[in-house]
C-alpha cells in the first residue's frame, strides 16, 4: 500500500468512526462510506478495476432503455457543448451503475478508458464505493463527489456531479453523471446537471407517450412548456395513464399509483375533450382550470390529442389537427417561417430549401455543431408532404461503433447474441414514409457507408440477421460540421455517398455570424421562460449579443434558460449571466480603448478605418448586420477590416 492509499484509508475510517459516534445528520458521502465499509465490505486501497460487460450484454441493456438512451444522447451533447471544458466527460450509466454511453474531449476519455470510465463498465456504488453515478443511484438525488470523497483511493483523482432520472412510475431507470479532472468542486455544475436529468426524463415521458391524449400544467402559466411543468398522459377515454413528479408533487400526490386510473374530471373541474377544444382555441397557450383537492387550487395547462403537433424550438403553437385532417397542417409552413428572424444566410437557406422540397433530393446542411442543424431539418419536414410521417434523427457521431448498424438497419430476433426476443426495427425503416436525418454524416465509419449507399440507392433495408429486404420511402437530410468534399478527396469519406447525398448543400451560419442575435435571444427567452416578451436589461443583452458563442445557438439557449432561473420574476440582468460572457465585454473593452491605427496607413486610410470602427461599433461589432447594410458580403468586409488592421472582435465600453 502507498502512502497516499494509506492516507486516504485512515482518513476514511477516522471519518466513519467520528461520524457514527456524533449526533450530527451524516452527510451524504458519510453514509455512503458507511455502506462502503459495512455493507459491501469494500477496502479504500483496493485496486478494483471496474468490470466491463461484453457487447452483447450491453446490446440487450440499451435495448432495455429504449427511447430514453436516444433522448439522452442528444442531451447529453448539449451538456458537453455547455461546460465545454478539458478533462471532462458526460457519462450515462442504467439503473444498475453500467455506462451505457460517454461523451467527452479525447484526451480525458482516452485517459479515463484506461481507468475504466468507458461504455459497458460498471460503476456501481457496490463494486466501485463511492462515486458519483452509484452514490447518486443509491441516494436517488443529484450528488457531488469531488476528489478524496471517492471511497476508493485509485478514483480520487476524479470530481464527479451526478443526477438520477426516473420514469412515470417513479422507477430509477439511469444516472446521468459529469466526471472530470477538475482540482475544484464541482457545485455550479449542479444546477445546470439537475435540468438536463429533468429534461432526459421529461421528453422520455413524450416519446413514451404520443399516442396518449398529453396534458402539460402548472400553477403558474409561464411554468408551461418548461422543466417544472406537470404532465399526465390520458387514455382516449380520459383515464390517467402515467405522470411525471412534477405532477404528482402540484397534485399533492406521493404515488403515481394514487393517480394512474383516474379520470379527468376526478383531477380537475372540467372534462378532457373541453380542456383540448379550448388550448386549441387559444392556440396552444396556457388556459385556466381549477383543481378538485383541498383549496381548489388554479393551474394554468394545455391539452393535447395524441395527433397534435408538438411543439418545436422557434416554432409558432401547431393549429388544431382535427380542422385539418387529409391536408397538410397548416403549422408546417409557419414552422419554417419562424425559423427566418432577420438574417440574410438563413433566409436564403429556406428559401433555397423550400424549392426542392417534395422532389426527392437529398439535402445537406453545413454548420457548426449547435448551429440549429436539427431544427431546420425538422422544419423541413414539417414542411414537406411527408409531414404526417416519422422524423427520425440519427446521431453519426453519438452511436458507438458496436452498436449503430444495428440502430441503423435494426435487427431480427436471434441476429446475435443479447439480440432482443422480437427483433426491432432500425431507424431508417422507421423513417419510411417520412424524413431520415443523418446528423454529423462525417463521422459514420467509412465501413458503414457502402451499406448507407447501398440503402439510398435501391431504397432497400436488410436488417441483421435477416434476408428478407424491406421496401423503404425516405426523405434523406444530412448534417455536418466538417468539409465533405476534402474529407472525400483524402479518402476519409466516400466519393460515391458524399455524391448520393450532396443535392443541395445549404449552410447554417454560426451564431456569431448572424444578423439577428437580438431577435433570436428574445425568441428563446420566451420559450425558456414560458412567457411573451420577457424583460431583459440593455446591458445583458447587449452582452449576448457581443459574445462569441462558441457553442452556438445550444449554448446560448443553456445560458437563458439559467439566466431565466436565476431572475425568477425579475427582469435579467448581467448579474444572472455567465462570468466569461461578462468578462468576454470587459477585455473586448480594453482592446477597443487600445486601439491604434497603424502607423502605414495614410490620412485617407485612417479616416476610413475611424469611420468604419465607428459603424461597426454602432453595430454592437455585428459585422454580418454592417455587410448587409452596406450591401457587401462579410468576407468583403472582413478584407476590409484587415486592410485597415480592425479587430474582428470589440464591444463598446458602456
Amino acid at each position: 500500500m502507498n502512502d497516499i492509499a494509506l492516507a486516504h484509508t485512515r482518513a476514511v475510517h477516522a471519518t466513519v468512526h467520528h461520524a457514527k459516534a456524533s449526533n450530527a445528520p451524516l452527510s451524504v458521502i458519510e453514509r455512503s462510506w458507511i455502506r462502503c465499509l459495512e455493507d459491501y465490505h469494500l477496502d479504500p486501497a483496493m485496486i478494483r478495476p471496474p468490470e466491463i460487460v461484453d457487447s452483447a450484454t450491453l446490446r440487450e441493456r440499451a435495448d432495455a432503455l429504449g427511447s430514453l438512451l436516444d433522448v439522452a444522447k442528444h442531451e447529453m451533447a448539449d451538456l458537453f457543448r455547455q461546460l465545454s471544458g478539458d478533462r471532462l466527460a458526460v457519462v450515462l450509466t442504467d439503473h444498475e451503475g453500467m455506462v451505457m454511453h460517454a461523451v467527452g474531449d479525447a484526451s480525458f476519455m482516452h485517459s479515463a478508458a484506461g481507468a475504466g470510465l468507458r461504455e459497458g463498465a460498471i460503476w456501481s456504488e457496490e463494486r466501485q464505493g463511492t462515486n458519483g453515478m452509484g452514490t447518486a443511484a443509491k441516494e436517488r438525488a443529484t450528488v457531488v463527489v469531488h476528489r478524496n470523497e471517492h471511497f476508493l483511493a485509485a478514483n480520487t483523482l476524479l470530481s464527479c456531479t451526478a443526477s438520477p432520472i426516473f420514469d412515470s412510475a417513479g422507477r430509477l431507470v439511469a444516472v446521468l453523471d459529469v466526471s472530470s479532472r477538475s482540482e475544484l468542486p464541482q457545485q455550479h455544475s449542479m444546477a445546470l446537471i439537475s435540468m438536463a436529468a429533468q429534461m432526459i426524463e421529461n421528453r422520455d415521458f413524450l416519446n413514451r407517450y404520443t399516442s396518449a391524449v398529453s396534458l402539460r400544467f402548472h400553477s403558474r402559466a409561464e411554468f408551461v412548456y418548461t422543466l417544472g411543468e406537470g404532465m399526465v398522459a390520458f387514455s382516449p377515454e380520459g383515464r390517467v395513464l402515467a405522470a411525471n413528479q412534477s405532477a404528482l408533487v402540484q397534485l399533492g400526490l406521493r404515488d403515481p399509483a394514487e393517480l394512474v386510473g383516474r379520470r379527468f374530471e376526478e383531477l380537475f373541474s372540467s372534462s378532457l375533450e373541453d380542456m383540448v377544444a379550448r388550448s386549441l382555441a387559444n392556440t396552444l397557450h396556457p388556459v385556466p382550470v381549477f383543481g378538485l383537492g383541498r383549496g381548489t387550487p388554479r393551474f394554468f395547462g394545455v391539452a393535447q390529442a395524441p395527433a397534435a403537433a408538438r411543439r418545436y424550438p422557434f416554432a409558432a403553437p401547431a393549429a388544431a389537427p382535427a380542422a385539418t385532417e387529409g391536408r397538410r397542417k397548416p403549422a408546417s409552413t409557419s414552422l419554417l417561417d419562424s425559423l427566418q428572424l432577420g438574417d440574410s444566410v438563413v433566409a436564403a437557406a429556406i428559401s433555397r430549401a423550400r424549392r426542392v422540397l417534395d422532389r426527392d433530393v437529398p439535402i445537406l446542411i453545413y454548420g457548426e455543431t449547435g448551429s440549429g442543424k436539427e431544427v431546420f431539418a425538422k422544419a423541413l419536414h414539417e414542411a414537406s408532404q411527408r409531414a404526417s410521417g416519422s422524423f427520425v434523427a440519427v446521431n453519426c457521431a453519438a452511436l458507438p461503433e458496436t452498436l449503430i448498424e444495428s440502430e441503423l438497419f435494426g435487427y431480427k430476433s436471434g441476429a446475435f447474441t443479447g439480440a432482443g426476443r422480437e427483433g426491432r426495427r432500425g431507424k431508417i425503416a422507421q423513417a419510411n414514409g417520412g424524413t431520415l436525418f443523418l446528423d454529423e454524416i462525417g463521422d459514420m465509419p467509412l465501413g458503414l457507408q457502402a451499406k448507407l449507399l447501398r440503402v439510398l440507392e435501391d431504397r432497400e433495408v436488410y436488417a441483421l440477421g435477416s434476408e428478407v429486404p424491406v421496401r423503404v420511402d425516405i426523405q434523406v437530410v444530412s448534417a455536418t460540421h466538417c468539409d465533405l468534399r476534402a474529407m472525400a478527396d483524402e479518402g476519409r469519406f466516400r466519393k460515391d455517398l458524399y455524391f448520393r447525398l450532396m443535392g443541395l448543400a445549404v449552410t447554417m451560419p454560426p451564431l456569431r455570424e448572424r444578423g439577428d442575435r437580438a431577435a433570436l435571444v428574445r425568441r428563446l427567452l420566451e420559450e425558456e421562460s414560458g412567457r411573451p416578451s420577457p424583460e431583459i436589461a440593455a446591458r445583458a443583452l447587449a452582452l449576448l449579443e457581443a459574445y462569441d458563442w462558441p457553442g452556438n445557438l445550444r449554448q446560448l439557449r443553456r445560458v437563458l434558460r439559467v439566466a431565466t432561473a436565476l431572475a425568477g420574476d425579475a427582469a435579467i440582468t448581467h448579474e444572472h449571466l455567465p462570468a466569461e460572457i461578462v468578462a468576454a465585454e470587459r477585455k473586448a473593452t480594453n482592446d477597443t480603448a487600445g486601439m491604434r491605427p497603424e502607423a502605414t496607413l495614410n490620412p485617407i486610410e485612417a479616416a476610413e478605418r475611424d469611420a468604419l470602427i465607428e459603424a461597426l461599433t454602432r453595430k454592437r461589432w455585428n459585422v454580418s448586420g454592417l455587410a448587409q447594410e452596406l450591401g457587401v458580403s462579410r468576407n468583403t468586409l472582413y478584407r476590409k477590416m484587415k486592410r485597415l488592421s480592425v479587430p474582428e472582435r470589440a464591444t463598446p465600453a458602456s
